[in-house]
């Protein structure tokens, strides 16, 4: 089994004092490892979620920083939902040093989301994509600044899955419907949204990257079947599969924010080590590495999708 990435022990001394933070899906998994980190070195961070009490509830034990971490809801299936925190982020803070656009759904049942977008499509990048385009302006007057697209090593295909983006029926209003297909979809997204970011923010100070945080034990498996398989039966085989603490799985999100060579890489994809690789050599990982996908890296496609996603969010492009 490849061994596991681990950001510079160096990273985790830096005063992050004075600095602000958003981080979606910070309740649980990846995301609760990463706002427990960015708090404890003193960063202020806006766990951004869906329910607030249970949210406030978990984020209660982390005692003496928990002062640090400041709950505001969040529905990324709800572009009413993103405007509104957004709207409350904005009318409190003039500072945002990274944004974390962790929260993700994974092979869901078919289904729409409150604008009518195909779930995961719709949570894993819509919902994203419009909270990034309203915090622009305040991440490049903060810059330098960064944000972090949760994507997944799905973004360049699963066993018998193709990762294609079919910007004609994203929401699979004419294709036969595929849980793993709309995954791989929505992950291939979030990696040519970061591309796509690094390209038009070029010169303003703010960076932009995409990364697989590894295979974490975590809620993102919701659907009955598939948790039981992930927390029971292959519970022992943890190790040998490279199942990772949440800790370990925060660990490229937090190598993205805080490494100061980062930002040379703007645009780059970050990868944790995984078996899912179908190309032996890319099963390591990297900081960065060039994804195996080239879809990942086509300039074209990321402008269509960038202007598809603005038309589908209500925004007007520049």
């Amino acid at each position: 089994m490849p061994k596991t990435l681990m950001c510079d022990p160096s990273l985790f001394e830096k005063d992050l004092s004075g600095h602000f933070y958003i981080v979606t899906g910070a309740n649980s998994g990846s995301g609760f490892a990463t706002t427990e980190q960015l708090a404890r070195q003193g960063a202020h961070v806006i766990a951004a979620c869906r329910r607030v009490a249970a949210s406030k509830e978990a984020f209660a034990d982390l005692g003496d920083i928990s002062g640090s971490v400041e709950v505001m809801e969040l529905d990324l299936a709800s572009l009413a939902s993103v405007r509104r925190f957004a709207e409350a982020f904005l009318s409190k803070y003039d500072r945002l040093d990274g944004l974390v656009n962790n929260a993700g759904v994974m092979m869901t049942p078919e289904g729409r989301t409150e604008d009518g977008f195909e779930t995961q499509i719709g949570i894993n990048h819509l919902g994203h994509f419009l909270l990034t385009e309203l915090l622009l302006d305040t991440l490049k007057a903060s810059a330098p600044s960064r944000i972090v697209c949760v994507s997944s090593v799905a973004h360049a295909g699963m066993r018998g899955t193709n990762a294609e983006i079919d910007l004609d029926d994203l929401h699979y209003d004419k294709r036969e419907y595929s849980p793993g297909a709309a995954y791989a979809q929505s992950k291939l997204a979030n990696v040519l949204h970061a591309f796509d970011l690094a390209r038009r923010l070029e010169g303003s100070g703010v960076s932009a990257f995409s990364l697989h945080p590894g295979w974490i034990r975590s809620n993102l498996v919701r659907s009955a079947g598939a948790r039981f398989v992930q927390n029971v039966l292959l519970r022992p085989f943890g190790g040998m599969l490279g199942l990772m603490s949440w800790f370990e799985g925060a660990q490229t999100s937090l190598h993205c924010l805080l490494d100061d060579d980062a930002p040379s890489h703007n645009g780059a994809y970050y990868s944790q080590n995984s078996l899912l690789y179908s190309d032996r050599e890319n099963r390591s990982g990297g900081w960065p590495m060039t994804s195996p996908n080239p879809h990942a890296r086509d300039v074209e496609l990321a402008e269509k999708l960038y202007h598809r996603s603005l038309e589908l969010v209500g925004l007007n492009g520049n």
